[in-house]
């Protein structure tokens, strides 16, 4: 279990011009990265990649907007998890001068840590043309891959700016080096929801309502869809044995709604998200769902993820 290869890397930009950051960043990053990937992946500039004759080779829907295989059930690109989540800085609206640091990380998943070089290509291009209506530009200094959640470990350079273009040291960090209650049995663990976690139940926003099986399973469908559509050894659980174990699990909640908004280019409008921060405490038997639990740190929880959304950490007892 857990043997999905997952990475979180930290991209650290010199700001060049004056850059305000909205409450919520996360879908302003996204749609500018979104943006540069797909400049520098197609090659037959079609309009629609859906129409495209290399749409299953080209690395933009690939990273970006994963299409369903041609035979497979999940005909919705809502049902297949991008094996990305941009992280954005934390909440909260903050401006930027010439010469500040904009720092924010994207985790990547599966395969697609085998595109680093070109996602950080895409970065490059994204924030020199410019983020938001003011097209704040800023200059990529290096890239670090983060080895635990806490920080406690020094982050490693992969990539510097000064070094050229070539990414240095790039591996992927055994998902079991970093579980930190790899050995001990927890009968609790309290959560901390660090962006909008947004989990539906019979197309329904859960908050206090929600139940520590909601909040398990939401993680078990995530991982293993991420399993089977970005890594190479899927092998599908018992998923009505999860479910059952995951009923034991109890939940305390201490949840308060975040609404925030955001302008759908696709969509032509603007939107509001919301969804619960707070503290989840689950108790019960969670052996089953630790690493789980630990690497959803990485992978976030419930829907709207490649924005940021449903970071959550585990609190130190």
């Amino acid at each position: 279990m857990m043997n999905l290869p997952v990475n979180r890397y930290q991209f650290n930009f010199a700001v060049e011009t004056p850059l305000h950051l909205n409450f919520y960043s996360g879908s302003m990053l996204r749609g500018a990265f979104g943006h540069a990937l797909r400049h520098i992946s197609c090659m037959t500039k079609i309009a629609d990649c859906k129409t495209c004759p290399l749409y299953r080779t080209c690395p933009y829907p690939a990273i970006f907007e994963t299409p369903p295989p041609e035979n497979h059930s999940l005909q919705l690109f809502s049902d297949i998890p991008p094996p990305y989540v941009i992280e954005p800085p934390a909440l909260g609206s903050k401006d930027y001068l010439p010469g500040d640091i904009l720092s924010f990380s994207m985790v990547l998943i599966g395969k697609a840590i085998e595109q680093l070089p070109l996602i950080i290509y895409a970065w490059q291009r994204a924030l020199t043309q410019g983020l938001g209506k003011s097209r704040s530009r800023a200059r990529l200094i290096d890239v670090t891959l983060i080895l635990n959640q806490t920080g406690a470990s020094k982050p490693i350079v992969i990539y510097s700016a000064q070094e050229g273009a070539s990414v240095i040291n790039h591996q992927h960090l055994a998902n079991k080096d970093r579980l930190e209650y790899h050995d001990a049995l927890p009968q609790s663990l309290t959560l901390s929801i660090k962006t909008p976690l947004r989990i539906q139940k019979k197309g329904q926003l859960l908050a206090h309502d929600m139940s520590g099986r909601d909040f398990i399973m939401s993680l078990v469908r995530r991982y293993y869809l991420l399993e089977e559509f970005h890594y190479a050894d899927y092998q599908a659980p018992d998923f009505s044995v999860l479910a059952e174990l995951a009923q034991a699990v109890s939940c305390e909640t201490q949840f308060r709604w975040c609404d925030w908004a955001r302008y759908s280019n696709r969509q032509q409008q603007k939107m509001i998200l919301g969804g619960v921060l707070g503290k989840i405490k689950l108790s019960g038997p969670l052996q089953p769902f630790l690493p789980l639990i630990q690497l959803g740190q990485w992978l976030h929880a419930g829907n709207k993820t490649t924005f940021g959304m449903g970071l959550y950490t585990i609190e130190k007892t």
